[in-house]
């Protein structure tokens, strides 16, 4: 077995990278990762650099980035596109800062309604269905 971490198997290299092969292939698919050239009668091999790019990929999912702006990312990685990188996670963190009103919105109604539900023990009604019925 060839230990060269720049002559990896879909498999090892999906190993490595901490995903399975069908996201790999998926990736390639989406334009994500390119699709290493299969030598005549061989399997195709993958190198640190691919391994790299998966695991930016994933780490951009973690901030939320979809798998499109991911890959605007990675078209702007050279490093001479800083602003327009800046922009992409300027929308991101404008999401994100949305999401967490909303998340705070709902936390409040809840919260509103388990205290109601928790002061009417015994009533044929629950507040908290009442109020979904509204």
């Amino acid at each position: 077995m060839n230990t060269d971490p720049d002559s990896l198997t879909i498999g090892a290299f999906a190993k490595a990278a901490g995903v399975n092969v069908e996201t790999i292939r998926f990736y390639q698919l989406k334009g994500l990762l390119p699709t290493p050239d299969r030598p005549y009668g061989s399997i195709r091999r993958y190198g640190s650099a691919d391994v790299a790019r998966v695991k930016f990929v994933k780490a951009a999912q973690r901030l939320g980035f979809s798998l499109d702006e991911i890959g605007q990312l990675l078209k702007l990685e050279d490093g001479t596109h800083c602003s327009e990188a800046a922009e992409l996670a300027a929308l991101r963190l404008d999401d994100v800062r949305a999401k967490l009103s909303d998340l705070r919105r709902i936390e409040a109604a809840l919260s509103t309604l388990v205290g109601e539900c928790h002061a009417h023990q015994g009533n044929v009604s629950c507040p908290l269905i009442a109020a979904l019925h509204c």
